[in-house]
């Protein structure tokens, strides 16, 4: 059974940091993609942030510069460091793994709030 347990999420001011982390178990994380996903009240969910299997990371516009996807494949965790919050951040992120080709699937954790106050 795979499960994603993501941690880390709370309320914070503007400009404050936080780090969100995902603990992965039952799948062979390191051939899998993993990401942070957000979405927000009314809004439809978004990727923030990924990081390929190989390394290799992608970030949302608006996140590029204060946020920092990283991936440990020795301890099946993948993290979000998030710097200089602002209000629009204020969202439920969701963290993801995926594995495309032959043996495709997709995972998705159960979510963290982040808040942030201005």
């Amino acid at each position: 059974q795979v499960q994603l347990v993501e941690s880390g999420g709370g309320l914070v001011q503007a400009g404050e940091s936080l780090r969100l982390s995902c603990a992965a178990s039952g799948l062979l994380f390191s051939v899998h993609a993993m990401g942070w996903y957000r979405q927000a009240p009314g809004k439809q969910r978004e990727l923030v942030a990924d990081i390929s299997s190989g390394g290799s990371t992608n970030y949302a516009a608006s996140v590029k510069g204060r946020f920092t996807i990283s991936r440990d494949n020795a301890k099946n965790t993948v993290s979000l460091q998030m710097n200089s919050l602002k209000p629009e951040d204020t969202a439920v992120y969701y963290c993801n793994a995926k594995r495309a080709g032959w043996y495709w699937s997709e995972y998705w954790g159960q979510g963290t709030q982040v808040t942030v106050s201005s």
